[in-house]
């Protein structure tokens, strides 16, 4: 598996997605500059949380690496998630720009046919980012924004991570108990 962290608002939820999927698969990191900047803003310790992505990953890269294995459809992998997902990242990768470690595995995964998800965060959307997104889940990638939901009746900001995590990993197939189903099938 390959996680993405964007400089979007989110780095929590990229610091949970990155522990369940890790607990699940072979991880590899990308995490551009914007992404450790505003890692500055919204966790305590910036240095500690990217160092823990780190040690969950088998690789961890930068943004300008792009000779790393993943950016090459030779090399198997089940499919990538961009957590946060900026929408400058949303639109390279619409456009088909591969000018970082991230927008060229993105293109790698739609080239291969290998499972996309991005979790854009941005509101309001203007409707140049609904034309992206839309483009987006056209050539078939999973678009999971992280809007709240409440049937599942949250204690805190760590079950909406939770939820929002978890709805990431059902786009891989992956069992999970991050959060309740809205019902029991009959």
């Amino acid at each position: 598996m390959v996680l993405g962290v964007t400089g979007a608002s989110g780095i929590p939820i990229a610091l949970r997605t990155a522990e369940a999927l890790a607990a699940r698969a072979e991880l590899v990191t990308v995490v551009s500059d914007a992404a450790r900047e505003t890692a500055r803003h919204e966790v305590a310790d910036p240095d500690a949380a990217l160092e823990r992505v780190a040690d969950l990953s088998t690789a961890t890269y930068d943004e300008d690496e792009i000779a790393a294995a993943v950016a090459s459809g030779s090399v198997s992998f089940r499919g990538m998630a961009i957590v946060p997902a900026s929408m400058n990242t949303v639109a390279a990768i619409s456009a088909g720009r591969a000018d970082s470690l991230i927008t060229r595995t993105a293109g790698v995964c739609l080239k291969e046919g290998r499972t996309l998800v991005v979790v854009p965060r941005e509101t309001p959307l203007s409707e140049i980012h609904l034309r992206n997104l839309t483009d987006l889940a056209g050539m078939g990638v999973d678009v999971v924004p992280p809007v709240l939901g409440f049937y599942y009746d949250p204690d805190g900001i760590d079950d909406v991570v939770d939820h929002v995590t978890g709805r990431v990993l059902d786009r891989f197939g992956f069992d999970h108990d991050l959060y309740e189903s809205w019902g029991e099938l009959d």
